[in-house]
């Protein structure tokens, strides 16, 4: 008995206290702040280095490792750290540990199946599924790099669950600086050394992806050190059964065996991994469609038709930055509420639950706004040269943004109460919704790429609006529509309006159409928004003092700005 209280207090001292789930979101959030300011000298300059038909090679690729990035990080991590939450909240430290292990063995199984897939089929997976054969390169070049990711997701899964996003981000970070030095580096070499040949782009985007494997392997190694240093007390196998005999485990600390731990993984982490998996199923399938509905129906060539999708893709690249600062927080209130609920505290699982869908409106909307009312500098701005689709594409897929980071925080309220399958649901419909808007109208030849923001604005309204109908009938503690969006619309309309004038403005002035022109009159016009963005979301008391107090130094910031 004396050892059990040896080990659980050893495994207190190894966990990051003081982290509730604003905190490790703010934590996380400043992760992404550094991954997003890494990654526009990735994607962004790789885009120029590759250009629109390159670039699309590169996208059509990544689609597809997403969909197997997705199986292996979108259900069985949250599985793992909805499980972990809940041992952790009734003391059962030696289940945790246990429950590391054989999370990491299904994980790295699961990836070295992946991995083989990707390696051995990678022609067929660019030419039937894709429809871009020019691909094939990258998508063999991405096998080394779903293996690793898979292991890792086994040690995030393991952190947060015990509420440390620290090393989380620690990782993240890591891992996106060196994908970013290792994929320019190798992508610029690759096309100097393949300079002239028919198959440089091929080669060359190949070569830019393979620096997502070197990442993961610095991934890898910083978690595996990380969890060696901090949680080591636990890391002694224990066996039922085989201990000292006066070391008898209390009712509460035995453990699960093996097949019930990968039951219990698999029967909450399937439906979530197959429901993701259905959006980044989606993503590739509108890479397919796309580039069929263009060339079939809308008359495109095929040269016509990657030049499209590419510039779509550096669209996709913008649309995707606010959801990016959301999914920090999803990750957060799945072990909160886990936690809570498994106390029996639903008063608290649902305060975490309404404060996370405020939290995600205030950072959502204006950023929604902001790449819609600025959509054409923005893409004269980081993509000069490209199509002149790409800012019409970024107006739509703006408002779209929105709807998308609203969907993210219902997925983790609902699977965190354990009605993940609900998500799944929620999710094939609005494919179908995606499928069937792109369809029709990639297809009109004066509509062509404009077609598919379309689809994706229509479908993720639908799924949201879903989902927020499940969370009324299923659960017993729901947000409040009106409080958690009434504040940040206000404040971001006014903020739209002041960013249209502002650059409107500051355009007549300077005169000039260059692009030092354009950045400027940008750059005042965002310092403008924020300003009365943020001026407005304190007045109207969008922002409480409570919110701040979550996030660390927020008591000294309440004070600054005398909120109450």
């Amino acid at each position: 008995m004396a050892r059990n209280t040896e080990k659980q207090s050893a495994a207190n001292n190894g966990k990051q206290k003081g982290q509730n789930y604003l905190h490790g979101a703010a934590i996380l959030t400043v992760g992404v702040i550094i991954m997003k300011i890494l990654g526009f000298f990735y994607k962004i300059p790789l885009g120029n280095i590759l250009g629109d038909e390159g670039y699309s090679m590169f996208l059509s690729a990544y689609n597809i490792f997403f969909i197997f990035f997705t199986l292996a990080t979108a259900g069985l991590p949250v599985a793992l750290s909805r499980l972990v939450a809940e041992a952790d909240a009734n003391g059962r430290a030696r289940q945790e540990q246990k429950l590391f292990r054989v999370a990491l063995t299904t994980f790295t199984v699961l990836g070295l199946v992946f991995a083989a897939i990707l390696f051995f089929f990678p022609r067929w997976l660019a030419e039937v599924y894709l429809e871009n054969p020019d691909a094939a390169p990258s998508v063999r070049a991405m096998a080394p790099a779903i293996l690793l990711v898979c292991m890792v997701s086994a040690y995030r899964g393991y952190c947060q669950g015990n509420g440390n996003m620290l090393p989380t981000t620690v990782d993240e970070v890591l891992e996106v600086l060196f994908k970013v030095a290792a994929g320019l580096v190798i992508a610029v070499l690759v096309l100097r050394a393949y300079e002239g040949r028919p198959d440089a782009l091929p080669m060359g985007s190949a070569g830019a992806i393979f620096g997502v494997s070197v990442g993961s392997a610095v991934s890898l190694l910083y978690m595996v050190i990380y969890k060696h240093r901090h949680y080591a007390a636990l890391a002694a196998p224990y066996t039922a059964g085989v201990h000292d005999p006066n070391d008898v485990p209390e009712d509460d600390e035995l453990v699960d065996s093996a097949s019930t731990i990968v039951k219990n993984i698999f029967s909450i982490g399937v439906p979530i991994a197959l429901g993701a998996c259905i959006m980044a199923l989606l993503n590739s399938v509108d890479t397919k469609l796309c580039m069929n509905r263009l060339q079939s129906a809308a008359g495109f060539n095929y040269q016509q038709a990657k030049v499209l999708y590419g510039v779509y893709g550096k669209a996709q690249t913008l649309f995707n930055l606010p959801a990016a600062f959301i999914t920090p927080l999803t990750i957060s209130i799945v072990p909160a509420i886990s936690a809570a609920r498994a106390a029996g505290n639903r008063l608290g699982a649902g305060k975490v639950s309404e404060d996370s869908m405020r939290i995600s409106a205030l950072i959502s909307i204006p950023m929604g706004v902001g790449l819609a009312v600025l959509a054409k500098p923005i893409m004269l701005t980081l993509y000069p040269g490209s199509h002149e689709a790409g800012p019409g594409l970024l107006v739509v897929m703006g408002v779209a943004s929105f709807f998308v980071c609203i969907l993210l925080m219902e997925n983790a309220i609902l699977q965190a109460s354990g009605r993940e399958k609900l998500t799944m649901l929620t999710l094939i419909i609005g494919g179908v919704v995606k499928v069937l808007v792109n369809w029709f109208l990639v297809a009109r030849r004066d509509v062509n790429i404009y077609g598919a923001p379309v689809g994706t604005l229509a479908s993720y309204f639908v799924m949201a609006a879903l989902n927020y109908v499940f969370m009324w009938r299923c659960l017993d503690y729901r947000p409040r529509l009106l409080r958690c969006f009434a504040g940040p619309l206000f404040a971001s309309a006014l903020m739209g309006l002041t960013a249209w004038g502002v650059y409107g403005l500051c355009s007549r002035l300077l005169a000039d159409r260059s692009g030092h022109a354009v950045l400027i009159a940008m750059a005042v016009a965002i310092l403008a928004a924020v300003l009365v963005y943020a001026v407005t979301a304190i007045l109207s008391r969008s922002v409480t003092k409570e919110d701040l107090h979550l996030i660390p130094g927020g008591e000294k910031i309440a004070k600054v700005l005398h909120l109450r």
